[in-house]
């Protein structure tokens, strides 16, 4: 386990990672950052026009320099992109420098809840479900193999799923001896 003071959330596309990472760094008192959103700063376009001009392989380059800056930072909470696991240097980022949870989902709960999220670049398929099983194939092994916690997908509100990440979270701790993760009162 790595007892570091960041938190880093990984996980396929619709597993929650922003929306559960919002609760979660406010239960912890951590500043919480969006990879995604990083990029979107730092470049001043979304990332769809990042990936229109540039193709994965520049938006790829992009996340790696900024999930290298921001995990360097002590004491944050930072969601990645469902893709940010692929770069191996990216990997070593995360398992180095913070505690690593992994939030699962079932390809038939992305597509539910990205049914009418026409903004994911990697989605702009004909046959989304194809798409997300193919990805799902090579990602999956990646997040479980870099993952310090896994919490299994469930559907329900994103409040109840940030209820059921504290609880795994702190109980790992606990078994662990830990001091950490800090929580507001």
């Amino acid at each position: 386990m790595n007892p570091s003071c960041n938190l880093f959330i990984i996980g396929p596309t619709g597993a929650g990672k922003t929306s559960i990472g919002r609760r979660l760094a406010v239960h912890y008192g951590l500043p919480f950052v969006d990879l995604d959103q990083e990029i979107e700063r730092h470049c001043g376009v979304d990332v769809n026009t990042v990936f229109e001009i540039e193709g994965e392989a520049g938006f790829r380059q992009r996340e790696s320099a900024l999930l290298d800056e921001c995990s360097r930072r002590q004491g944050v909470l930072l969601a990645t992109g469902a893709g940010a696991v692929l770069a191996t240097q990216n990997r070593d980022c995360l398992g180095e420098r913070g505690f690593v949870i992994w939030l699962q989902t079932t390809v038939e709960q992305q597509l539910e809840r990205l049914e009418h999220d026409h903004r994911r670049p990697l989605l702009a398929v004909p046959n989304r479900h194809e798409q997300l099983q193919a990805m799902a194939q090579i990602r999956e092994p990646i997040y479980r193999e870099l993952a310090d916690l896994a919490v299994p997908g469930q559907h329900g509100s994103v409040a109840t799923a940030s209820e059921r990440c504290i609880a795994l979270i702190d109980h790992h701790w606990q078994r662990q001896s830990t001091a950490w993760p800090r929580q507001n009162a």
